[in-house]
């Protein structure tokens, strides 16, 4: 299955509406996320990643356009196929069509691009930069499609920094311009940012209405890509789908899911996409305890992407096969696997995925080598640090625990110094990812200990003696402790987007 690209009948257009028409056509197939049917749409003009594009004899205004597509398209290539410096060239080149459209006075054009560049700096992992430069162009940009682009952009990035409620906050709040919006790939990706934001939420407050809402918003998000025959973000909803209802034990409708998606995605010959579909696949048979045929499911999806060179992903089909390997009590290749993906993640700078493949491989191996398992927990020590998921935070504090407790095993078994030396440095481990995990429930709660304690599952009191005693440097962090009057009622404090 093909997507149709645009047909241009351009020979009675000047240079310049040539260059418009070529840039129109390929942002459409961008939207349908046909990767060589986007480069092909821009030549002569722009031939691939790497190269700036011909704008000599065109006017102003358009070579802005011509510089602000290619820059887009490089970005969005180099995320897919994880081309190193991809953003930084993105970067280059849209900061240069701001250049030109400032020139000629177009603000919204200047708005539209710098919200690009924040989607590169998100793709970099520079969150906070990324919110920084949308939050900006949003106050810029006027109603329409274009504002709704950049919404969509800063709700994934607050997703990804695990701002569930801020997102979904963002999405019902500017209902209204989504649902005044005509393109249909917009509308979807509205309905799918929604349905991840409350699949989230429905995990972490435990909501099972926020799942339902979740199904919901994933079928509607499918509607609309099929009304704009993108089939790759139909699969990818498709896959989410059966990703949302294996967490909710419903495991044959999850199945059914990923049946849809992987038909869709062999139909498109989506190699890299079927290898995605096939990791989320092998995580349900974990769940199912099928661990056989989780192994024999997630061994394919590693072949394809050692093959293909997208190594973020093979990193995180890694962990998932280590998983598997673990359970089959296969504990020599499972660490094998696991150290693989730690080595795959550090080589392409996702530190965050190799983190997570050190901690679960603390979690699923319960023979380690104290050599292996002192550094695996210093890797996830490290790399997990600033994570704000509150749930990785967790795991951290648990998996150092389980050390902990490994290390009083031994005690007899070791020379007192030596073993009371290792049980501190431990304990100032625990210590340490206590006091992140509390700081970044203060941050969310605007220094509310009584809401930070709400979402530490913890009585005011509990945190509060926890601050006080062992995380004194917290304390500037929490709102000042002020007593009640007794005639006076104290005004509610707003949350901001921040």
């Amino acid at each position: 299955m093909k997507t149709a690209s645009p047909k241009l009948e351009i020979s009675h257009l000047t240079a310049n509406e040539i260059a418009v028409r070529k840039c129109e056509s390929a942002l459409i197939l961008k939207d349908r996320g046909d990767v060589d049917g986007a480069q092909k749409a821009m030549r002569p003009l722009w031939e691939r990643v790497g190269e700036s594009p011909k704008t000599s004899g065109l006017e102003p205004s358009i070579t802005a356009e011509v510089l602000l597509c290619a820059g887009i398209l490089t970005g969005w290539i180099g995320s897919r196929r994880e081309l190193r410096d991809a953003q930084e060239a993105a970067k280059n080149l849209i900061t240069e069509s701001i250049t030109y459209f400032e020139s000629v006075g177009d603000i919204q054009k200047v708005a539209e691009a710098r919200a690009e560049i924040a989607y590169c700096y998100w793709r970099d992992g520079e969150v906070n930069e990324a919110r920084i430069m949308l939050l900006d162009a949003l106050q810029k940009l006027d109603e329409g499609d274009t504002k709704a682009r950049a919404l969509i952009k800063l709700t994934t990035v607050e997703c990804s920094a695990s701002r569930f409620n801020i997102a979904l906050r963002l999405l019902e709040d500017h209902a209204l311009l989504f649902d005044r919006v005509r393109n249909h790939t917009i509308k979807g990706g509205y309905h799918n940012e929604l349905a991840i934001a409350l699949r989230n939420l429905g995990a972490t407050e435990k909501r099972d209405d926020y799942f339902q809402r979740a199904i919901s918003e994933y079928e509607e998000a499918d509607h609309h890509y099929e009304l704009a025959n993108n089939f790759i973000y139909r699969a990818h909803v498709q896959n989410n789908l059966g990703f949302l209802l294996f967490n909710l034990s419903r495991f044959k409708k999850a199945h059914e899911y990923l049946d849809k998606a992987r038909r869709l995605t062999v139909n498109l010959r989506d190699k890299v996409g079927i290898a995605q579909i096939d990791e989320t696949r092998a995580q349900v048979f974990i769940a199912e305890k099928n661990f056989a045929e989780a192994d024999a499911v997630a061994r394919l999806a590693v072949s394809f992407l050692e093959r293909s060179g997208r190594q973020g992903l093979l990193a995180d089909a890694l962990t998932t096969r280590g998983i598997a390997l673990a359970r089959l009590k296969e504990g020599r290749r499972a660490q094998f696997t696991f150290q693989k993906a730690i080595e795959v993640a550090c080589g392409v700078g996702a530190l965050n995925k190799a983190g997570l493949a050190a901690l679960t491989m603390i979690e699923e191996i319960d023979d380690l080598d104290a050599e292996i398992l002192d550094q695996a927990c210093d890797q996830a020590s490290e790399w997990l640090a600033k994570s704000e998921s509150r749930e990785v935070l967790l795991r951290v504090v648990a998996a150092s625990a389980k050390i902990r407790a490994r290390v009083r095993g031994r005690l007899n078994a070791e020379p007192t110094t030596e073993a009371v030396h290792h049980r501190c440095d431990l304990q100032q481990e625990v210590l340490k990812f206590e006091g992140n995990l509390i700081r970044r429930a203060l941050a969310q709660a605007n220094g509310s200990v009584t809401h930070a304690a709400s979402m530490l599952s913890m009585s005011y009191q509990a945190l509060a003696y926890i601050i006080g005693g062992r995380h004194k440097d917290l304390l500037k962090e929490r709102s000042p402790v002020r007593r009640r009057a007794r005639k006076k009622e104290q005004p509610m404090r707003s949350l901001s987007l921040d």
